[in-house]
This record gives structure tokens, sequence and C-alpha cells, in this order.
């Protein structure tokens, strides 16, 4: 029997709490806080269990991907710019705290790669609502316009409105996650492009 390999645990935990994540946010249009808290609180403290299980019970070495400060980079560097988005009203506050869980589990190249593809995952999904709606030429215009008033440094009109698209952004940080986690676990850690190597 091949040795275990004790540096994979978190993407069998980050595996749960994506598709966790995407299914509430499916169904509920919300990521709630058993999902996201108990995840930030496996990722910080699942290195000293993994290490004691390893130890004692099967007398192996453990080397960790991330230290308490990795994972910790990692929270802040998926939390922070989801948590800008969740103030000025782009993403819900779930999907902050998603962002900041995969930080803390898989690390800050990854946290970011995720909001990466995450958000072009995103932004094919709206196009697709909006193409199906008949409302694209309508929702440009409007996003055009705050631009505008946003350069002109005037207050800018809301661009949404009651028909503007909503889309589950949970379901998008999922297939980022999912696409970034098949990369690096096909090619090595963080070959995906926009990092370069490891």
């Amino acid at each position: 029997m091949p040795p275990l390999d004790w540096t994979m645990w978190p993407y069998g935990v980050l595996v749960v709490v994506l598709a966790a994540a995407a299914i509430d946010d499916v169904c509920t249009s919300k990521i709630h806080n058993w999902i996201t808290y108990p995840a930030v609180l496996v990722g910080l403290l699942g290195p000293l269990l993994v290490e004691v299980i390893a130890t004692y019970l099967f007398n192996a070495d453990v080397e960790h991907r991330l230290g308490i400060g990795g994972a910790l980079i990692g929270l802040l560097v998926g939390f922070a710019p989801m948590f800008v988005a969740w103030r000025v009203g782009g993403v819900g506050g779930g999907d902050a705290k998603l962002a900041g869980a995969i930080g803390v589990l898989a690390g800050w190249k990854f946290a970011l790669a995720t909001l990466f593809y995450g958000f072009v995952v995103a932004g094919l999904m709206a196009l697709i609502v909006m193409l199906r709606r008949r409302i694209l030429k309508r929702t440009i215009g409007r996003v055009w316009w705050f631009v505008v008033q946003a350069v002109m440094r005037n207050k800018p009109d809301d661009p949404s409105s009651e028909d503007s698209p909503t889309i589950a952004i949970g379901l998008a940080l999922a297939i980022g996650g999912a696409i970034v986690m098949a990369d690096e676990l096909l090619n090595g850690p963080m070959t995906v492009w926009l990092f370069g190597a490891g």
C-alpha cells in the first residue's frame, strides 16, 4: 500500500465546501455560515489535527502545504476583495466568506486564481441570462452610463434595475475553484498560467 499523502486533505475538505456552497447558493440564493465558518476553522486547525493523527496513529512525518501564517494570508487574500465587493453591493456576504474559506484551505495563489476564474464564469453566466432575456443592449447601456457618471465624478445612478440578471456567485466560485483544483491535481501545485509555477 503506498504511503498516505498527508498534504492532500485540504482538497477533500474543499470539494465538500465548494459543492455545499454551490448547492446552497442555487437553492437558497445564499451561502450560509454553517458552510463557511467550519471551513475556516478546519483550515486553521486542520494542519495541527492532521499532524497529531499522522504522528501518533501512523508514525509518519507531515509536511504541510500551508502553515498557520499561509492559511491566514490565504484567508485575507480571498476575503478582502470580496468584502469590498460586498460593501459596494456587488456580491453577498456569504460569497465573501466562501472566498476566505477557499484561501484558508488552499492558500493565497489558489484563492486569487479561483476569484479570477470564478468571475470569468460569472460573466459568462450573466451574458447567457442577458441573451436569454433579450436585455443585453439595455444592460450595457445602463452600465456605460454608470461608468460615464463615475468618470465625470458625479454620483452615479445604480446601474441595476428590476430586470438585471441575478447570478449565483457562489456557484461561479465553486466552478472556478474546481478548475484551479483540477489544474493543481493534474499538473502540480499552482501551474495555472495566471500565476506561473509554484
